[in-house]
């Protein structure tokens, strides 16, 4: 699945930022502009699956401005 795709881009190098059109361009080959805000909404969705506390991340993480980034061990 997409969120899965994500995730397991995001875990392969924790710490790595990754921008909205990367991790669009990692799942599917293809990054377009008008998709880019879709993975806020996967994000929201994986943390809501795998964060103690989905509304304070630890695991995924907002690099305002940028993307995100999967928390370092």
């Amino acid at each position: 699945s997409t969120e899965f795709e994500l995730l397991l881009t995001l875990a392969r190098q924790p710490g790595r930022i990754y921008t909205r059109a990367q991790l669009l361009d990692s799942v599917h080959g293809v990054s377009f502009e008008s998709y880019e805000r879709s993975v806020d909404a996967h994000i929201k969705n994986i943390r809501r699956k795998i964060e103690p506390d989905p509304k304070h991340p630890s695991l995924v993480l907002t690099v305002y401005g940028v993307g995100y980034r999967f928390a370092d061990a």
